[in-house]
């Protein structure tokens, strides 16, 4: 193969497990020439990866987002795409790439006519990490599955950024509190005992982020006035390649299912997972997963009257009063246990 174009416009936390697939081609077909077709807030994150040409799709964009995107492959053909995305949008895009391979999900994974746009599927597997699937992407090429290697390329003002923000003679923890999805958060008040726990307990400096969203900068300064000790609040004052460099020089992480757990884990740093609403073994920080409280299983007991082994992989248990089913006794327990095992 001499061509691949990528497929994986969004979120945060997939396009990060993608990564290892772009490494591992490179390593695997190193004369190949590999462009991505990425979302745009998302190539903010990774759009500076080497030997990667990137082409964004603007998810809001509507019609002319896929104008854009038949302009942009007028006159190419791939030798392969990678179709590493089911939603119909996806689908839609996929159809407007020219190639002769089109490598996609196998049946059981398959929705909105997924099907229909690709000619070859990867190998099912049962109760697969979302990294380990996408991984395996590379397989029906005859190529080896992407190992868990990771890449976020940083300017020096990032880590400056980062340096600026972080306690040197502390351990420091960040909380990013809030998910795409507003039953995957736990509440507020939760959080601010934790991280009272933390600075009182093992004086840690809580640092408290997130996006500019007014939801996110309402969650954390809500999350501040609950606390008795001290947070460093920089919601909304950084950039994806900031928070990135950030969460690689701390200690800890903590989050629920979103995004920014999944760059913390690629960033090598620890992440404690607050998990009910989803399987934090499909889709929790890969390296993490040891650290991730993990009250899933009752919730999906709870509210579907299922077992995990039950029920569909991938099944979601968000539903009112599911987050709150992790306790604070839960988090607090998790996080002295991890100091335990960090402390020289």
């Amino acid at each position: 193969m001499k061509s691949i174009c990528i497929l994986r416009l969004s979120a945060i936390g997939d396009v990060t497990h993608a990564i290892p697939v772009i490494l591992s081609l490179q390593e695997q077909t190193p004369e190949i020439k590999i462009t991505w077709v990425i979302g745009k807030t998302e190539a903010k994150l990774v759009g500076n990866l080497p030997g990667v040409e990137f082409i964004t799709f603007d998810k809001q964009g509507g019609r002319k987002a896929y104008a854009n995107l038949r302009k942009s492959m007028k006159g190419r053909r791939f030798d392969a795409l990678l179709h590493m995305q089911v939603a119909l949008r996806a689908n839609l895009a996929a159809a407007l790439i020219p190639a002769e391979i089109k490598v996609g999900y196998d049946k059981a994974r398959s929705k909105d006519l997924h099907s229909l746009f690709i000619n070859r599927r990867i190998k099912p597997a049962a109760e697969q990490h979302v990294r380990d699937c996408l991984a395996s992407f590379l397989e029906p090429l005859g190529l080896q599955t992407a190992p868990p290697k990771w890449l976020i390329p940083l300017a020096q003002s990032d880590h400056e950024f980062a340096r600026k923000h972080l306690a040197s003679e502390r351990k420091n923890l960040v909380i990013s509190p809030c998910a795409s999805h507003m039953l995957r958060n736990w509440p507020p008040e939760r959080y601010a005992q934790l991280a009272d726990h933390a600075a009182s307990m093992h004086r840690m400096k809580v640092i408290l982020v997130g996006s500019p969203a007014p939801f996110e900068a309402e969650y954390c300064a809500a999350i501040e006035a609950a606390m008795t000790k001290e947070a460093h609040n920089i919601c909304g004052k950084d950039t994806l390649k900031q928070l990135t460099a950030l969460m690689s020089g701390a200690d800890l992480v903590v989050a629920p299912d979103t995004g920014p757990a999944h760059i913390a884990s690629a960033a090598g740093t620890d992440v404690l997972g607050i998990f009910a609403a989803s399987n934090p073994n499909r889709s929790g920080p890969y390296n993490s997963l040891k650290w991730c409280v993990n009250r899933y299983p009752e919730a999906l007991q709870k509210f579907t009257g299922k077992t995990v082994a039950e029920a569909r992989w991938g099944a979601k248990a968000e539903f009112e009063g599911a987050m709150e089913m992790v306790t604070v006794e839960d988090a607090t327990r998790m996080l002295d246990l991890w100091v335990v095992e960090h402390t020289e």
